[in-house]
Protein backbone atom coordinates (compact mmCIF):
# COMPACT_ATOMS: atom_id res chain seq x y z
CA UNK A 1 0.00 0.00 0.00
CA UNK A 2 1.75 3.07 -1.54
CA UNK A 3 -0.67 6.09 0.71
CA UNK A 4 -3.42 5.75 3.29
CA UNK A 5 -5.89 8.82 4.10
CA UNK A 6 -9.04 8.42 6.75
CA UNK A 7 -11.62 10.51 6.97
CA UNK A 8 -14.84 10.52 9.08
CA UNK A 9 -18.59 10.73 7.48
CA UNK A 10 -21.25 11.63 9.18
CA UNK A 11 -24.75 11.72 8.20
CA UNK A 12 -25.90 14.79 6.45
CA UNK A 13 -29.83 14.35 7.18
CA UNK A 14 -29.08 14.11 10.94
CA UNK A 15 -26.62 17.37 10.84
CA UNK A 16 -23.53 15.36 11.42
CA UNK A 17 -20.28 16.60 9.84
CA UNK A 18 -17.21 15.45 8.09
CA UNK A 19 -13.96 15.76 9.66
CA UNK A 20 -10.57 15.75 6.37
CA UNK A 21 -7.28 14.90 8.46
CA UNK A 22 -4.59 16.95 7.20
CA UNK A 23 -2.61 15.02 5.79
CA UNK A 24 -2.34 11.13 4.74
CA UNK A 25 -1.15 8.14 7.49
CA UNK A 26 2.36 6.99 7.94
CA UNK A 27 1.65 3.36 8.20
CA UNK A 28 5.72 1.95 9.34
CA UNK A 29 4.49 -1.08 11.39
CA UNK A 30 4.64 -4.07 8.98
CA UNK A 31 2.10 -5.85 10.94
CA UNK A 32 -0.63 -3.54 11.00
CA UNK A 33 0.19 -2.94 7.46
CA UNK A 34 -0.37 -6.67 6.75
CA UNK A 35 -3.83 -6.50 8.86
CA UNK A 36 -4.61 -3.59 6.39
CA UNK A 37 -4.27 -5.26 3.52
CA UNK A 38 -6.28 -8.41 4.70
CA UNK A 39 -9.20 -6.03 5.64
CA UNK A 40 -9.18 -3.93 2.25
CA UNK A 41 -8.70 -6.60 -0.36
CA UNK A 42 -9.34 -9.84 0.53
CA UNK A 43 -13.36 -9.49 0.49
CA UNK A 44 -12.22 -8.95 -4.02
CA UNK A 45 -10.62 -12.40 -3.76
CA UNK A 46 -13.95 -14.17 -5.14
CA UNK A 47 -16.12 -10.74 -7.13
CA UNK A 48 -15.71 -11.59 -11.04
CA UNK A 49 -18.79 -9.00 -11.55
CA UNK A 50 -16.72 -5.44 -13.06
CA UNK A 51 -18.27 -2.09 -13.32
CA UNK A 52 -17.24 0.86 -15.00
CA UNK A 53 -18.03 4.94 -14.06
CA UNK A 54 -20.57 6.42 -16.23
CA UNK A 55 -22.48 9.60 -15.98
CA UNK A 56 -26.17 10.35 -17.67
CA UNK A 57 -24.72 13.21 -19.58
CA UNK A 58 -22.25 10.94 -20.80
CA UNK A 59 -19.64 12.87 -20.21
CA UNK A 60 -16.94 10.88 -18.16
CA UNK A 61 -15.44 13.79 -16.07
CA UNK A 62 -19.25 15.28 -14.52
CA UNK A 63 -18.37 11.87 -12.76
CA UNK A 64 -17.15 13.32 -9.29
CA UNK A 65 -15.06 9.84 -8.16
CA UNK A 66 -13.98 8.73 -11.83
CA UNK A 67 -12.64 13.13 -11.99
CA UNK A 68 -10.76 12.85 -8.64
CA UNK A 69 -9.78 9.26 -9.60
CA UNK A 70 -8.33 10.21 -12.63
CA UNK A 71 -6.50 13.17 -11.24
CA UNK A 72 -4.69 10.92 -8.22
CA UNK A 73 -3.64 8.49 -11.54
CA UNK A 74 -2.04 11.68 -13.45
CA UNK A 75 0.06 12.91 -10.11
CA UNK A 76 0.19 10.35 -7.12
CA UNK A 77 1.39 14.08 -5.37
CA UNK A 78 -2.52 15.01 -5.22
CA UNK A 79 -3.31 11.43 -3.53
CA UNK A 80 -4.55 13.17 0.05
CA UNK A 81 -6.21 16.31 -1.47
CA UNK A 82 -8.26 14.52 -3.62
CA UNK A 83 -8.91 12.01 -1.29
CA UNK A 84 -10.57 14.96 0.88
CA UNK A 85 -12.85 15.59 -2.24
CA UNK A 86 -14.06 12.46 -2.24
CA UNK A 87 -14.81 12.39 1.47
CA UNK A 88 -16.79 15.72 0.25
CA UNK A 89 -18.55 14.28 -2.22
CA UNK A 90 -19.73 11.03 -0.07
CA UNK A 91 -20.74 13.42 2.38
CA UNK A 92 -23.22 15.22 -0.17
CA UNK A 93 -24.67 12.24 -1.21
CA UNK A 94 -24.82 10.78 2.58
CA UNK A 95 -28.50 11.94 3.35
CA UNK A 96 -30.80 9.06 3.56
CA UNK A 97 -31.82 9.12 7.03
CA UNK A 98 -30.35 5.22 7.82
CA UNK A 99 -26.80 5.82 6.41
CA UNK A 100 -24.67 5.18 9.56
CA UNK A 101 -21.91 7.91 10.22
CA UNK A 102 -18.16 5.91 9.63
CA UNK A 103 -14.90 6.64 8.75
CA UNK A 104 -13.76 6.66 4.92
CA UNK A 105 -10.51 5.31 3.72
CA UNK A 106 -8.52 6.47 0.54
CA UNK A 107 -5.65 3.97 -0.35
CA UNK A 108 -3.07 3.61 -3.10
CA UNK A 109 -2.38 0.17 -4.00
CA UNK A 110 0.54 -0.65 -6.46
CA UNK A 111 0.64 -3.89 -8.77
CA UNK A 112 -3.04 -5.27 -7.55
CA UNK A 113 -3.91 -8.34 -9.91
CA UNK A 114 -7.64 -8.13 -11.90
CA UNK A 115 -8.34 -10.17 -14.78
CA UNK A 116 -4.38 -11.85 -14.86
CA UNK A 117 -2.68 -8.16 -15.31
CA UNK A 118 -1.36 -6.41 -12.48
CA UNK A 119 -2.25 -2.51 -12.33
CA UNK A 120 -2.28 0.18 -10.10
CA UNK A 121 -5.06 0.55 -8.12
CA UNK A 122 -7.12 3.55 -5.99
CA UNK A 123 -9.61 1.98 -2.89
CA UNK A 124 -12.39 3.71 -1.50
CA UNK A 125 -13.42 2.12 1.36
CA UNK A 126 -16.01 2.89 4.42
CA UNK A 127 -16.10 1.26 7.92
CA UNK A 128 -19.95 1.53 9.58
CA UNK A 129 -20.41 -1.46 11.73
CA UNK A 130 -18.90 -1.42 14.82
CA UNK A 131 -18.05 -4.60 16.93
CA UNK A 132 -17.24 -5.23 20.79
CA UNK A 133 -13.84 -7.86 21.44
CA UNK A 134 -12.91 -9.66 24.90
CA UNK A 135 -8.88 -9.62 25.31
CA UNK A 136 -7.69 -11.98 28.06
CA UNK A 137 -4.54 -11.12 29.32
CA UNK A 138 -2.44 -12.72 31.89
CA UNK A 139 -2.48 -11.71 35.13
CA UNK A 140 -0.84 -12.58 38.85
CA UNK A 141 -1.25 -16.50 38.82
CA UNK A 142 -3.85 -16.29 36.31
CA UNK A 143 -5.58 -13.87 33.61
CA UNK A 144 -7.61 -10.97 33.69
CA UNK A 145 -10.64 -9.85 31.38
CA UNK A 146 -11.20 -6.61 29.65
CA UNK A 147 -13.30 -5.45 26.64
CA UNK A 148 -12.77 -2.90 23.89
CA UNK A 149 -15.67 -1.14 22.54
CA UNK A 150 -16.38 0.40 18.66
CA UNK A 151 -13.74 -1.36 17.20
CA UNK A 152 -13.63 -2.94 13.17
CA UNK A 153 -13.46 -6.44 12.86
CA UNK A 154 -11.20 -7.13 9.71
CA UNK A 155 -13.03 -9.72 8.35
CA UNK A 156 -16.43 -7.22 7.66
CA UNK A 157 -15.74 -4.31 5.14
CA UNK A 158 -18.95 -2.64 5.02
CA UNK A 159 -18.36 -0.65 2.09
CA UNK A 160 -15.75 -0.17 -1.20
CA UNK A 161 -14.31 -0.24 -4.19
CA UNK A 162 -11.32 -0.66 -6.08
CA UNK A 163 -10.54 1.43 -9.20
CA UNK A 164 -7.94 0.21 -11.40
CA UNK A 165 -5.76 2.52 -13.75
CA UNK A 166 -6.45 0.62 -17.03
CA UNK A 167 -9.50 1.51 -19.51
CA UNK A 168 -9.87 4.75 -18.30
CA UNK A 169 -11.75 5.52 -21.95
CA UNK A 170 -14.10 3.50 -21.24
CA UNK A 171 -14.49 4.41 -17.38
CA UNK A 172 -12.15 2.31 -15.66
CA UNK A 173 -12.35 -1.31 -14.56
CA UNK A 174 -14.10 -1.21 -11.14
CA UNK A 175 -14.99 -3.55 -8.60
CA UNK A 176 -17.09 -2.99 -5.34
CA UNK A 177 -18.50 -4.89 -2.56
CA UNK A 178 -21.76 -3.24 -0.09
CA UNK A 179 -22.42 -5.85 3.10
CA UNK A 180 -24.72 -3.58 4.34
CA UNK A 181 -27.05 -2.85 1.62
CA UNK A 182 -28.79 -6.03 1.76
CA UNK A 183 -32.46 -4.47 1.93
CA UNK A 184 -31.82 -1.80 -0.68
CA UNK A 185 -32.82 0.69 1.27
CA UNK A 186 -29.25 2.85 0.66
CA UNK A 187 -28.83 2.43 -2.81
CA UNK A 188 -26.06 5.62 -2.23
CA UNK A 189 -22.60 3.98 -2.28
CA UNK A 190 -22.92 2.31 -6.19
CA UNK A 191 -25.42 4.56 -7.57
CA UNK A 192 -25.36 8.04 -6.01
CA UNK A 193 -22.06 7.66 -4.65
CA UNK A 194 -19.82 6.26 -7.03
CA UNK A 195 -22.45 6.13 -10.33
CA UNK A 196 -21.49 2.50 -11.85
CA UNK A 197 -22.90 0.39 -14.64
CA UNK A 198 -22.24 -3.18 -15.24
CA UNK A 199 -19.31 -4.02 -18.01
CA UNK A 200 -21.29 -5.81 -20.72
CA UNK A 201 -18.86 -9.36 -20.63
CA UNK A 202 -19.43 -12.93 -20.65
CA UNK A 203 -19.69 -12.73 -17.16
CA UNK A 204 -22.54 -10.40 -17.10
CA UNK A 205 -24.45 -11.47 -20.55
CA UNK A 206 -24.58 -15.13 -18.92
CA UNK A 207 -25.76 -13.59 -15.32
CA UNK A 208 -27.92 -11.52 -17.55
CA UNK A 209 -29.58 -13.70 -19.64
CA UNK A 210 -30.31 -16.48 -17.11
CA UNK A 211 -32.30 -13.78 -15.00
CA UNK A 212 -34.46 -12.33 -17.57
CA UNK A 213 -35.29 -15.95 -18.20
CA UNK A 214 -35.53 -17.06 -14.74
CA UNK A 215 -38.07 -13.79 -14.52
CA UNK A 216 -39.41 -14.80 -17.55
CA UNK A 217 -40.59 -18.42 -16.22
CA UNK A 218 -41.61 -17.57 -12.56
CA UNK A 219 -43.29 -14.19 -13.58
CA UNK A 220 -44.13 -13.66 -17.41
CA UNK A 221 -45.54 -17.49 -18.59
CA UNK A 222 -48.61 -17.38 -16.61
CA UNK A 223 -49.86 -14.38 -18.28
CA UNK A 224 -49.89 -16.22 -21.67
CA UNK A 225 -50.02 -20.06 -20.62
CA UNK A 226 -51.35 -22.73 -18.29
CA UNK A 227 -48.49 -24.25 -16.43
CA UNK A 228 -47.91 -26.10 -13.60
CA UNK A 229 -45.28 -25.75 -11.27
CA UNK A 230 -43.80 -28.85 -12.17
CA UNK A 231 -43.52 -27.54 -16.15
CA UNK A 232 -41.50 -24.23 -14.70
CA UNK A 233 -39.62 -26.36 -12.40
CA UNK A 234 -38.53 -28.11 -15.43
CA UNK A 235 -38.11 -25.37 -17.77
CA UNK A 236 -35.63 -23.65 -14.83
CA UNK A 237 -33.67 -27.10 -14.72
CA UNK A 238 -32.90 -27.23 -18.08
CA UNK A 239 -31.91 -24.02 -18.75
CA UNK A 240 -29.07 -24.31 -15.81
CA UNK A 241 -28.02 -27.54 -17.50
CA UNK A 242 -27.87 -25.67 -21.08
CA UNK A 243 -25.51 -23.46 -19.28
CA UNK A 244 -23.44 -26.03 -17.53
CA UNK A 245 -23.01 -28.24 -20.69
CA UNK A 246 -22.79 -25.93 -23.11
CA UNK A 247 -19.15 -23.38 -23.41
CA UNK A 248 -21.17 -20.71 -25.76
CA UNK A 249 -24.54 -19.54 -25.58
CA UNK A 250 -27.28 -18.99 -28.77
CA UNK A 251 -30.63 -17.80 -28.11
CA UNK A 252 -31.80 -19.68 -31.31
CA UNK A 253 -30.50 -23.38 -29.83
CA UNK A 254 -31.38 -22.11 -26.16
CA UNK A 255 -34.40 -21.52 -27.51
CA UNK A 256 -35.08 -24.96 -29.18
CA UNK A 257 -33.58 -27.03 -26.63
CA UNK A 258 -35.16 -25.63 -23.84
CA UNK A 259 -38.28 -23.94 -24.48
CA UNK A 260 -39.35 -26.03 -27.46
CA UNK A 261 -42.50 -24.11 -28.12
CA UNK A 262 -42.92 -22.08 -30.99
CA UNK A 263 -45.24 -19.75 -29.14
CA UNK A 264 -43.00 -20.24 -25.56
CA UNK A 265 -40.09 -19.39 -27.58
CA UNK A 266 -41.82 -16.26 -29.38
CA UNK A 267 -42.83 -14.90 -25.70
CA UNK A 268 -39.29 -15.36 -24.31
CA UNK A 269 -38.10 -13.62 -27.62
CA UNK A 270 -40.29 -10.18 -26.24
CA UNK A 271 -39.60 -10.35 -22.87
CA UNK A 272 -35.94 -10.18 -23.49
CA UNK A 273 -36.40 -7.14 -26.01
CA UNK A 274 -38.62 -5.41 -23.56
CA UNK A 275 -35.86 -5.46 -20.66
CA UNK A 276 -33.30 -4.68 -23.29
CA UNK A 277 -35.31 -1.88 -23.74
CA UNK A 278 -36.31 -0.72 -20.61
CA UNK A 279 -33.03 -0.73 -18.91
CA UNK A 280 -31.23 0.06 -21.91
CA UNK A 281 -29.22 -2.97 -21.49
CA UNK A 282 -28.21 -5.02 -24.79
CA UNK A 283 -28.23 -8.54 -24.72
CA UNK A 284 -26.66 -10.56 -27.50
CA UNK A 285 -27.84 -13.35 -29.01
CA UNK A 286 -24.42 -15.09 -29.02
CA UNK A 287 -21.30 -15.13 -26.16
CA UNK A 288 -19.53 -17.60 -24.70
CA UNK A 289 -20.66 -18.12 -21.14
CA UNK A 290 -18.97 -17.45 -17.70
CA UNK A 291 -18.84 -20.45 -15.48
CA UNK A 292 -18.29 -17.93 -12.49
CA UNK A 293 -22.07 -16.56 -13.59
CA UNK A 294 -23.42 -20.23 -13.83
CA UNK A 295 -22.51 -20.72 -10.36
CA UNK A 296 -23.65 -18.23 -8.70
CA UNK A 297 -26.72 -18.02 -10.59
CA UNK A 298 -27.87 -21.57 -10.00
CA UNK A 299 -27.91 -20.62 -6.18
CA UNK A 300 -31.08 -18.93 -6.86
CA UNK A 301 -33.09 -21.10 -9.00
CA UNK A 302 -35.37 -22.91 -6.98
CA UNK A 303 -35.95 -26.41 -8.42
CA UNK A 304 -38.48 -26.93 -5.28
CA UNK A 305 -42.19 -27.72 -4.84
CA UNK A 306 -43.57 -26.79 -1.89
CA UNK A 307 -46.64 -28.47 -0.84
CA UNK A 308 -48.48 -26.80 2.31
CA UNK A 309 -46.16 -26.98 4.92
CA UNK A 310 -46.05 -30.78 5.35
CA UNK A 311 -43.84 -31.51 2.14
CA UNK A 312 -41.04 -30.05 0.07
CA UNK A 313 -39.91 -32.23 -3.23
CA UNK A 314 -36.50 -31.17 -4.92
CA UNK A 315 -37.26 -31.89 -8.54
CA UNK A 316 -33.48 -32.38 -10.38
CA UNK A 317 -34.76 -34.97 -13.27
CA UNK A 318 -37.11 -35.88 -15.65
CA UNK A 319 -40.33 -34.11 -14.22
CA UNK A 320 -42.25 -37.20 -16.50
CA UNK A 321 -41.77 -39.13 -13.14
CA UNK A 322 -43.84 -36.96 -10.81
CA UNK A 323 -47.70 -36.85 -11.77
CA UNK A 324 -50.37 -34.34 -10.19
CA UNK A 325 -53.78 -35.30 -9.41
CA UNK A 326 -56.95 -34.68 -7.38
CA UNK A 327 -58.76 -37.33 -4.78
CA UNK A 328 -62.26 -36.72 -4.79
CA UNK A 329 -62.26 -38.75 -1.42
CA UNK A 330 -60.01 -36.38 0.53
CA UNK A 331 -60.56 -33.26 -1.06
CA UNK A 332 -57.22 -32.89 -1.99
CA UNK A 333 -54.26 -32.61 -4.67
CA UNK A 334 -51.86 -35.15 -4.69
CA UNK A 335 -48.38 -35.85 -6.53
CA UNK A 336 -47.47 -39.49 -7.34
CA UNK A 337 -43.41 -39.60 -7.78
CA UNK A 338 -42.02 -42.95 -9.55
CA UNK A 339 -38.77 -44.08 -8.85
CA UNK A 340 -36.35 -47.25 -8.69
CA UNK A 341 -34.46 -47.08 -5.46
CA UNK A 342 -34.51 -45.40 -2.35
CA UNK A 343 -31.68 -44.60 -0.78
Amino acid sequence: MAELSIHRIGNKSEDEFYVLSENSVAITDTHLSGLLMQYFLAPYAKINEIYRFYHPNTDLNLNEVFHFASKIFENGETFHTNSQELAKHLYEVSGHPKIKAGELYVAWFENVQIEGELHDAIGIFKSETKDTYLKVYPEGGGFGLSYEEDAININKLDKGCLIFNTDKEEGFRVAIIDQTNKSGEAVYWKDEFLKLKTRNDNYNQTSTVLGVYKNFITEKLDEEFEIGKTDKIDLLNKSIKYFKEKESFDLDEFSNEVIGNAEGIESFKNYKKSYEEEFDTPIADSFDISDAAVKKQARVFKSVLKLDKNFHIYIHGNKDLIEKGFDDDKSMNYYKVYFREEQ
